[in-house]
């Protein structure tokens, strides 16, 4: 099967969410100046609405994905001093 490279490393939202080895869920990602959707596979169950990030592709419209936290959500909450 022939990898989709273009979504790997993107990040999307949950709109079906995970069960794991279990079964896969959805997820809406913003690639190739569109919003797609994808069969998304994760090692644990995901929650609907969970913020993910695009580990590898298994071609035919199928990811695989972890639970993704901004690390640059932090610099919005005043922890940090931007200037």
């Amino acid at each position: 099967m022939v990898q989709d490279e273009a979504v790997i490393g993107c990040t999307g939202e949950l709109i079906i969410g995970t069960r794991g080895t279990a079964g896969p869920g959805e997820i809406l990602v913003r690639v190739r100046g569109g919003s797609e959707t994808f069969l998304a596979w994760s090692q644990e169950p995901l929650p609907t609405g969970a913020t993910v990030l695009v580990i590898e592709s298994r071609g035919c419209r199928e990811v695989d994905v972890i639970k993704w936290a901004d690390p640059l959500d932090v610099l919005g909450d005043g922890h940090a001093d931007a200037g």
